[in-house]
């Protein structure tokens, strides 16, 4: 009796790791992550979430994006997103709003830190994507706004996405007409430039 059941635990462990380990990545992000104007199922977050399921079948993809989300309205929205989802994997995806909005630059760095420091205090891995913000407040703002997002990346050692938009918000044929968001055609080069990292990630979480 003692061998059946060790024989049939040994096969239940095997096809639990060949199956791989229920797992969750988390976005947090705005508009850039919301599918902003376009079909919900043609954004980035749902092709990745596409790609992992036919490649990571083990993991899920939360997405708890907002359009128009803030820095700090996420701030307060995260303890109860980690405690319901318990994610292994937390992709931060925000500020742009709050440098569209003008808002102080150490209230934003702040409040990403903070963000961070929750994620990782629960054992999540922390994808931190850099926002780059027109000139609308000057050089100087955007140069500090930018280099904020390199600090917290090197300061907390988490993966770091230079640009969302890279390739992208330089293409008038692929942004919207306000200028800030990408197309529906723009979705799956969006995907592109999240995916090594998002990789990297998941990677660090499964071996």
């Amino acid at each position: 009796m003692k061998k059946a059941l060790s024989h049939i635990l040994l096969m239940l462990m095997s096809l639990y790791t060949l199956a791989g380990a229920s797992q969750t990545l988390l976005i947090v992000g705005d508009s850039l992550s919301a599918s902003y104007n376009i079909p919900l199922e043609k954004g980035w977050v749902p092709l990745l979430e596409k790609r992992i399921h036919e490649k990571y079948p083990g993991i899920s993809v939360v997405n708890a994006s907002i359009s128009g989300e803030t820095t700090g309205n996420a701030l307060k929205r995260l303890p109860d997103i980690l405690d319901k989802h318990q994610p292994e994997i937390v992709v931060i995806e925000l500020g742009g709003n709050d440098g569209l909005r003008g808002f102080q630059l150490p209230s934003i760095k702040d409040n990403l830190n903070q963000m961070i420091s929750m994620a990782k205090n629960q054992g999540a891995t922390v994808v931190l994507t850099g926002i780059h913000i027109p000139p609308n407040y000057g050089p100087a703002y955007t140069q500090i706004f930018y280099k904020a997002y390199k600090e917290l990346a090197e300061k907390h050692e988490t993966i770091f996405v230079p640009f969302i938009l890279k390739g992208v918000g330089d293409n008038p044929e692929l942004m919207q007409a306000d200028g800030v968001h990408p197309t529906a055609e723009a979705q799956p080069k969006v995907l592109e430039n999240m995916w090594p990292y998002i990789k990297k990630a998941i990677e660090q979480q499964t071996n």
